[in-house]
């Protein structure tokens, strides 16, 4: 796995946009990129309307579709998203917890590129040309690391820096990645990742399960340097020991299910070696 993120193409080779074979097809993200893919944004938010102008000034404009699932906000949140971005598709969250909010967002996607961005203002939009370009030059999952070289962060405690390096290491070695960063929620990935992940936790280690079920999948994984600025405005509902713990035991789990499904496998296979009938 790379965090060094090579263009998709030359700028010769990059097809005119204004060419009539290409209108429609094509649209440029940057001076040596364009794309066909339609890109969905999914922003999870919960009274986050005094944050959301930072977060849709940074946005890029071809960006196909925002969706913002709104988790039973009682600001202004929704009233804030609409006027910022007038084609912005508003789902409201049926459950509770940042990993229901994604899966919600997610099902409410139209595009063939997923982006997960925060809504604190903690996230530049800017970034999303970097990881869209680490998905058209063959990456299943382009996962944001704010330790990988050119990476960066403002808002991690000492306690928090050392319990993701923990985690990081763990997953390293149980599941064979070689990621610099665990517990960060920009990420983004084709639409057909869904189907291998099978996302079904509603908290904040979401972020964990998708990238040990990313690997458990066989996907191909590019980290992408991202820089993580302080939330603007409100509180975070981050807690790092009770977060912490519920990230781990997702660890333990997903380990656990690994061992469960090889040994399956194993005993199956030492079946079909055994001469004779089995009932």
């Amino acid at each position: 796995m790379s965090s060094v993120l090579q263009p998709a193409t030359s700028s010769e080779d990059l097809p005119d946009p204004s060419a009539p074979s290409t209108v429609g097809k094509y649209r440029p993200i940057s001076s040596h990129l364009a794309i066909a893919p339609p890109v969905s944004v999914v922003i999870p938010a919960m009274n986050e309307a005094e944050n959301l102008p930072y977060v849709f000034k940074t946005l890029p404009d071809w960006i196909h579709e925002v969706v913002l699932v709104d988790g039973n906000s009682t600001d202004n949140t929704v009233e804030v998203a609409r006027e910022l971005w007038p084609g912005v598709k508003v789902v409201g969250q049926r459950g509770r917890g940042k990993g229901d909010a994604l899966i919600t967002g997610f099902e409410a996607c139209s595009g063939d590129i997923i982006v997960m961005v925060d809504a604190d203002g903690s996230a530049d939009g800017n970034e999303i040309v970097s990881y869209v370009s680490a998905l058209v030059s063959g990456a299943d999952f382009a996962k944001g690391s704010r330790f990988a070289n050119g990476g960066g962060t403002d808002d991690m405690t000492f306690v928090r820096r050392l319990g993701n390096r923990v985690l990081c290491a763990v997953v390293n070695r149980k599941f064979g990645a070689r990621y610099t960063d665990l517990c960060y929620g920009y990420n983004a990935f084709w639409r057909h990742c869904l189907d291998k992940i099978d996302l079904d936790c509603t908290g904040f280690e979401v972020e964990t399960l998708m990238n040990i079920r990313v690997v458990k999948a066989g996907l191909k994984v590019q980290e992408i340097p991202s820089h993580e600025y302080l939330r603007i405005h409100g509180v975070s509902n981050l807690r790092a020991v009770r977060d912490g713990l519920r990230v781990l035991r997702v660890i333990l789990k997903e380990r656990s299910n690994r061992r469960a499904l090889r040994h399956r496998g194993h005993h199956t296979r030492m079946l079909d070696t055994v001469p004779g009938e089995v009932s």
